[in-house]
């Protein structure tokens, strides 16, 4: 079923619905279960599932009214605006004030904010009538013990409850309510789903678009309150300050680092625009002021200004639904725009925030995948920082909400941050607590990541090597990409030899440029490998991982680079 549900597809026949929803709704049916959970990846049709369930449910008489939960208001209005388009009344604008709902209507949207005010008062309405409860993206209920302890109380007694969720891992130890967990060999609980269909399933199937993440580095220099001057290279290992201080600098509209990425972006979307005429970009910010700046910066590139949306705007779903119904090439959003806004068209992102969650950055990224047909490709901007390389490469990885965590992950990853994201609060990230100055930031393209393989030499901004990634074009499949990819990264290594062979004498080289070396060299060995035994480039990084230990390659020391090089020509050897 195409992705612009319902408009392109025949309601009621099993042809408008793509495999997954149907095999989905048969397994709800077998059992009858009263709490069912689908996690399906962003873009795959989890409101298209939902709907068709809830239709079927209230023709059957098994329910007679119906509440959609949801994180935010725009939310709210989408859901109602797409059961419409199926017979389904939802009113959005319900209030806990409001207390009663239209005869007209058959049920409400809510945002959990507005259950977790008044869950008595919800609790009634669900237990006057048979109650189907819709919860979009679960996981937010278990953003707080008072959510939800008031959600459990509010739906008990619903009839039926089906959660949704595109990201249901989180890293807090807050369950989830009506969602099951079980216990695995190490004693620890984790989130079952009842249905799943991630990433790579979708990818395969046509259903979502592929990612290129296009990195890029730079250098950086500020000034810290104590006087001092700091200039640190923005991907090379650091402290975890440091780390902060360089990823802010590089975002810093006072800098020169996010103008050129967005220029770069800009570039990009030019070339996808030539396959995709009505292709839209968008940067997600961190903050209003940071939204702004960067909208000031898309007019000077471009000549052409961008709709700029803020959380706290009454008109914010209303800009939204304009901008996805127009040709206009840019959208600046603050983070909480990231999770559940539909806008297909979108097709190139610029992630210009220092939020770090894998939760963030996989709803972040689910706002460019959303295919239309067959060969659409998305691109992602980002800086070249090690948390954000490791969710990039490993974008198929299937996640579980895990309980009993006898101590907090320390790896930078914290849910509150996600959690003041998605409230009605776009102040600073809290690494913006380390009061310091840019004083000057410059990007440098670094690499290409998809499908769990790495592309690319390295350039400065606008050189041949970066231009050979930006000119890719914007209709292919996914096996395509690959080997163009492939293609561009053989031409880069050869050429790069052929310079080394020319030089005269011996160059010194930094510690980033070694370590890049041996990255690039490690990419070319996979990609002989994946050529000579058909798995794919991700497959064998992973294959490599397991072998040799180590984060991914993103995050690999000089030593990682170097036993996996070592261990993948030692099965070249064997196998010859």
């Amino acid at each position: 079923m195409p992705p612009a549900y319902p408009e392109r597809a025949a309601w009621g026949t099993a042809g408008s619905l793509r495999a997954w929803q149907q095999q989905a709704l048969e397994l709800y049916f077998r059992d009858v279960p009263r709490d069912f959970l689908a996690v399906a990846t962003p873009g795959a049709g989890k409101t298209t599932f939902a709907l068709r369930l809830a239709r079927e449910l209230l023709d059957r008489r098994v329910v007679q009214n119906l509440t959609v939960v949801c994180p935010t208001e725009h939310l709210k209005r989408q859901w109602a605006e797409s059961a419409a388009r199926v017979g389904i009344k939802i009113d959005p604008e319900f209030t806990n004030s409001q207390g009663k709902v239209g005869k007209e209507f058959h049920g409400v949207a809510v945002t959990y904010a507005t259950v977790a005010a008044r869950p008595a008062l919800h609790r009634n309405r669900t237990e006057m009538r048979k109650t189907l409860i819709i919860m979009d993206e679960v996981h937010h209920a278990g953003d707080g013990l008072s959510w939800g302890d008031a959600v459990r109380e509010a739906f008990e007694p619903a009839a039926r409850r089906l959660s949704l969720s595109g990201t249901p891992f989180r890293t807090d130890i807050n369950p989830i309510p009506f969602v099951e967990y079980e216990e695995g060999p190490d004693g620890i609980r984790r989130s079952r789903a009842d249905y799943t269909y991630g990433y790579g399933p979708a990818l395969s199937d046509g259903v979502v678009r592929p990612v290129m993440f296009m990195a890029y580095a730079g250098e950086m220099r500020w000034r810290t309150r104590a006087g001092d001057e700091i200039a640190a290279s923005l991907g090379q290992p650091m402290t975890q300050d440091q780390n902060a201080q360089a990823w802010r600098a590089a975002l810093d509209p006072k800098g020169d680092w996010i103008r050129q990425v967005i220029a770069a972006a800009d570039k990009r979307l030019t070339e996808i625009r030539k396959g995709m005429p009505d292709a839209g970009a968008m940067v997600i910010a961190s903050d209003h002021e940071a939204a702004r700046a960067y909208a000031k910066m898309i007019r000077g590139i471009t000549g052409q200004g961008a709709t700029i949306v803020l959380s706290d705007d009454p008109n914010a779903s209303k800009k939204i639904k304009q901008f996805g119904d127009s040709e206009d090439r840019w959208l600046c959003a603050v983070r909480m725009v990231s999770e559940g806004v539909d806008i297909p068209r979108l097709a190139v992102g610029v992630y210009a925030t220092s939020t770090a969650t894998p939760l963030f950055f996989a709803q972040a990224v689910g706002r460019f995948v959303r295919a239309r047909k067959r060969g659409e490709t998305a691109s992602v901007f980002l800086p070249s920082v090690p948390t954000l390389m490791g969710h990039a490469a490993e974008m198929e990885t299937e996640r579980d909400h895990v309980l009993d965590r006898k101590q907090r992950e320390q790896d930078g990853l914290d849910d509150d941050a996600l959690a003041e994201a998605n409230r009605k609060n776009d102040g600073a990230d809290l690494s913006e607590e380390i009061p310091f100055e840019t004083m000057e930031a410059s990007a440098t393209f670094d690499r290409v990541l998809f499908d769990g393989g790495e592309f690319g030499v390295g350039g400065e901004i606008g050189s041949e090597e970066e231009q050979d990634f930006l000119g890719i074009p914007g209709l292919l499949e996914p096996e395509q990409v690959t080997a163009l990819l492939r293609q561009r990264q053989a031409e880069q290594v050869a050429a790069q030899r052929k310079r080394g062979s020319d030089a005269a004498a011996p160059k010194e080289t930094t510690a980033s440029e070694d370590l890049r070396t041996l990255r690039t060299e490690l990419n070319g060995l996979v990609g002989a490998w994946s050529h000579r035994t058909g798995k794919p480039h991700g497959v064998v990084h992973t294959e490599l991982r397991q072998a040799c230990g180590g984060p991914a390659v993103a995050q690999a020391s000089e030593a990682d680079i170097k036993r996996r090089i070592d261990k993948i020509r030692e099965w070249a050897s064997r196998r010859a």
